[in-house]
């Protein structure tokens, strides 16, 4: 059981916190309500781009890493289509260098043509070295384009394009920031060696100055359903070729949510999973397959990506996997079965949360999507999955019209 003490501060900012005194470190993550969904289609990656920017400078501190080395921490970050997300680990005596490198990033960044320029360049080539320039790079932006044609989860993080962040200009930056990067859009969540007394007293000193901001009402477009299976082909300079498949799924607040990812454990985690034994190791039909959900906010995707073994058709390939999801359809998983997936979940969440930070971070999330105590409930949410569930999701979801298929094909 993972204790959590909380507190608001009277601009909006949500403390979520949990001691551990099994550690000497600390950890601050603070997660910020915007991804990619919030971004103009027109002016895409610009939340990926914040995440290089909020290391360049902010306005009272210039260089943000050598405070974080002084002090024997190590910081870092990511982003998604839904949140941004940024972590500092620090030993307890130091963590009050965490919360002022934090709270002065929050309050405004240093805005200079300079630094925009040097983050520009390094997102440039990042989507160079990632999406043009690496083998299926760019598999994420055709399957995304194909699976949705209004949502903005339409692009990838990275953006649909490298001129929109070749073009964008400082204001626009400034713009962006100060519509998302707000204390009433935003979680802090500590843990580790520090009491709850001592974070709200940091917090307050630190974060409790920042003036709340009229964040915008997120009003997304949405997807409509699915009615005709969708497909594609293209041709690259890749080793062999793969297939994607992409289904339409349910929200990360769906119930059906822990359905269907059991589902894709019972697909394809581990070595007796049913994609690895039946269709790698018995039949040799492909050499790698995996089976996997988004995890989205809003209504996301469940995708299948297999390589096939030489001398097996793409054709062959996909027909080879709807007989797998005709057999869960059709047939209950076996309790035994259903177990051993439930049983591996279970440790996994039990190894993670050993981890001061893997809890801060988790805090951070399950505070955005409910309650930071949801926490304590999700193994027995999958606990709760019966086979009766996995076969109804099955049969709603795996039928051709809810199904997105790209063919890669490796030019001859």
């Amino acid at each position: 059981m993972i204790n959590v003490n909380r507190h608001t501060l009277a601009n909006g900012l949500r403390i979520v916190h949990h001691e551990d005194k099994s550690t000497q470190m600390t950890a601050l993550n603070i997660l910020y309500d915007v991804g990619a969904r919030d971004e103009d289609p027109d002016h895409t990656g610009f939340a990926h781009l914040f995440e290089h920017l909020m290391f360049g400078g902010s306005v009272n501190i210039p260089d943000y890493d050598t405070p974080v080395q002084n002090a024997g921490g190590e910081n870092n970050a990511w982003t998604n289509n839904d949140i941004t997300n940024y972590y500092i680990t620090l030993p307890y005596q130091n963590v009050e260098t965490g919360f002022w490198l934090e709270s002065d990033r929050m309050l405004s960044l240093d805005f200079s043509p300079r630094s925009l320029e040097v983050q520009r360049q390094v997102v440039i080539e990042e989507f160079k070295q990632r999406n043009l320039n690496q083998p299926y790079g760019d598999a994420s932006h055709l399957i995304r384009e194909m699976a949705y044609l209004t949502h903005p989860y339409r692009w990838p993080t990275i953006g649909k394009e490298i001129s929109h962040i070749a073009n964008a200009t400082l204001e626009e930056v400034k713009d962006f920031f100060f519509r998302f990067y707000a204390p009433n859009n935003a979680i802090l969540a500590v843990t580790g060696h520090i009491s709850f007394e001592e974070t709200i007293r940091l917090a307050e000193k630190w974060f409790g100055p920042i003036p709340r901001r009229n964040v915008p009402v997120r009003n997304l477009p949405q997807e409509q359903p699915q009615t005709a299976i969708r497909r594609k082909s293209v041709k690259r300079p890749v080793p062999v070729d793969t297939l994607y498949m992409a289904f339409h799924i349910c929200n990360r607040y769906h119930p059906e949510y822990y359905t269907y990812d059991m589902i894709t454990d019972v697909l394809s985690n581990g070595k007796s999973s049913r994609f690895i034994q039946s269709l790698v190791q018995e039949q040799k039909i492909f050499t790698t397959i995996d089976a996997y959900i988004s995890g989205s906010l809003d209504d996301g995707l469940l995708q299948i990506t297999g390589k096939p073994s030489q001398g097996i058709s793409l054709q062959d390939a996909e027909s080879a996997i709807w007989k797998e999801l005709e057999r869960l359809k059709t047939v209950p998983v076996e309790e035994t079965e259903l177990e051993k997936v439930k049983n591996r979940y279970e440790s996994e969440q039990i190894f993670n949360n050993l981890n001061y930070l893997n809890v801060a971070t988790n805090l951070a999330y399950f505070e955005l999507i409910g309650q930071a105590e949801d926490i304590n409930k999700e193994v027995e949410k999958y606990r709760a999955v019966t086979a009766g569930q996995i076969q109804k999701a099955a049969r709603q979801t795996f039928v051709p019209e809810n199904c997105s298929i790209l063919y890669y094909l490796a030019e001859q």
